[in-house]
């Protein structure tokens, strides 16, 4: 099949080579670089996507992906489907489902980078059940486990919950360790008790060394990244009339890592910020005041 990629990301760039070695010609286009795989055709202008049978977007967020949408596919013939794998929030893909010259299915993913890489990533699709079918094998090509969520959107609608639940995690192992640390216990003792403890989900095994050792482990999803999504997923949490205490209090974390320079660090730098937020309790710690009186 002659499939049509439009961004080569962290996570993009590997989903692009597995289509291709799944057997598909992919002609890959992306607004920000000039590279893709060996086994992928770059292309220079988004409309180039528009004479594939099938056209995927892996985009950072709904505004690119409507633009790509708009200006690369309008010239797509009838029953074009074009499956959007990035996280842009279910009122984006169903705006884009919309749109009578073009078929719209969502279908974001759950996973790191090296999961991309390996092709064990999760995905979550937002589709009848005919074109969930249709897009199945492709979809396969690039990732371990396909879930059929419901209707369009309802990809999304799935992704922004699991990312509220990772958001959650990614500041519950940050406080963990930050207490942990101000008892004086060892970080990598520490961290091999949680990941053993029953609060040791996968999530807390493969992200030790981000932890641990942020400054020489590549950025597997950064603070930028997870601050989008926690952002849409409390955007539609309002819509709804909700309130979601945990998600608002990770979202103030969030920020202040971008507002520390921390924006395309790993997410796992939330440490960085809540030791930045706690720096003075922590220097007191370390060096405690002097005793003004004598024990009797």
């Amino acid at each position: 099949m002659l499939i049509g990629f439009a961004g080569l990301g962290r996570m993009g760039t590997p989903m692009a080579a597995h289509l291709a070695a799944a057997g598909h010609t992919v002609l890959a286009y992306d607004p920000a670089t000039a590279q893709a795989p060996e086994s992928v055709t770059l292309v220079d202008t988004p409309q180039a996507l528009a004479a594939t049978d099938l056209s995927i977007s892996m985009l950072p967020d709904g505004a690119v992906t409507r633009a790509v949408i708009l200006e690369g596919l309008s010239a797509v013939v009838p029953g074009h489907l074009h499956i959007v794998m990035g996280t842009v929030g279910p009122e984006v893909v169903r705006e884009l489902a919309a749109l009578s010259w073009l078929e719209v299915i969502d279908a974001p993913v759950s996973g790191s980078v090296s999961m991309a890489e390996a092709a064990t990533i999760t995905t979550m699709v937002g589709a009848t059940l005919t074109q969930f079918e249709l897009a199945r094998p492709v979809l396969a090509a690039m990732t371990a486990a396909q879930f059929h969520a419901g209707p369009v959107g309802s990809g999304s609608t799935a992704k922004l919950a699991v990312n509220t639940v990772l958001a959650g995690l990614s500041q519950a192992v940050a406080e963990g360790l930050l207490l942990a640390e101000a008892g004086a216990l060892d970080p990598a003792t520490f961290y091999g008790i949680l990941a053993d403890s029953a609060a040791g989900a996968p999530y807390v095994g493969y992200k030790r060394q981000a932890y641990l050792a942020p400054h020489t482990t590549p950025v597997a999803a950064p603070v930028s990244l997870i601050r989008k999504d926690l952002g849409l997923a409390l955007e539609l949490a309002h819509r709804h009339s909700l309130t979601l205490p945990g998600a608002e209090a990770a979202l103030t974390v969030l920020d202040d890592a971008v507002a520390d320079g921390l924006a395309q660090a790993d997410m796992a730098e939330v440490l960085t910020a809540l030791r930045r937020r706690n720096a003075t309790a922590l220097t007191e710690i370390v060096s405690p005041a002097p005793q003004t009186g004598a024990l009797s």
